[in-house]
């Protein structure tokens, strides 16, 4: 971890560097996990909420669908990528059934947890 944790050091100075050039940056870090994001002065809410729901996106498409949890994560990003891409405009009433139909598989997914609450969660 010591490389990593010397890249951040570096990396940090870096952006002191451009901030005390009047740069608007804002640098957040998970150094457990090894996470570095950066954000320019233009950034939004809806962008910043958009960015880590791809995060949340992938781990739902590369997990393996007999996961336990799979089909939770996967409608609960369905929903929020509806919901963001349309923040600022109307649902259209196929993205409405869109969301009910998440709504449905989420509900049945809790319904096999709570029927089998012991599942292999190594998968």
């Amino acid at each position: 971890m010591a490389k990593f944790d010397d890249f951040y050091k570096e990396l940090a100075a870096l952006v002191k560097s451009y901030t005390d050039n009047e740069t608007m940056l804002k640098v957040e870090s998970d150094l457990e996990s090894q996470i570095i994001r950066i954000f320019g002065e233009r950034v939004s809410s809806l962008g910043r909420a958009k960015n880590g729901l791809a995060d949340a996106s992938e781990l739902a498409f590369t997990t393996a669908e007999h996961h336990p949890y799979w089909s939770l994560l996967y409608n609960a990003c369905q929903i929020a990528k509806i919901t963001l891409d349309k923040w600022e405009s109307d649902l259209t009433r196929e993205e409405i059934d869109e969301i009910s139909w998440s709504l449905d598989e989420l509900k049945n997914t809790c319904q096999k947890i709570l029927a089998n609450p012991h599942n292999d969660h190594t998968h």
